[in-house]
């Protein structure tokens, strides 16, 4: 008779409730900065789940304004900021379009 295969008492670790990320806006974006802030970059403390679009409804950023966006230097498409979830530890640059001549 053979014994029946041991079981896991261990439950996964529940999905943290909270992520903290820091935002940096650029050029004139830092107005909207909260405070305390240093420069142009805030530490901000969202809902696990949030999306950069929820960030960008969040601080109020006019949406013709926000036009190149990285999370830890990578782009981040247009069609992708509804969708895309911020992790814990990353970092959200928002650069205003760049007039220049």
């Amino acid at each position: 008779m053979s014994a029946a295969p041991a079981v896991s008492s261990q439950t996964p670790a529940p999905a943290p409730a909270s992520v903290r990320i820091t935002l940096k806006l650029l050029a004139l974006l830092t107005d909207y900065l909260p405070q305390p802030r240093q420069g142009h970059q805030v530490l901000l403390d969202l809902p696990a789940g949030t999306t950069i679009h929820d960030v960008v409804l969040r601080m109020r950023l006019p949406e013709k304004l926000v036009h190149l966006v990285l999370v830890d230097g990578v782009y981040i498409d247009p069609a992708q900021r509804g969708t895309r979830v911020l992790q814990d530890g990353e970092t959200l640059a928002i650069w205003p379009p760049v007039a220049g001549g």
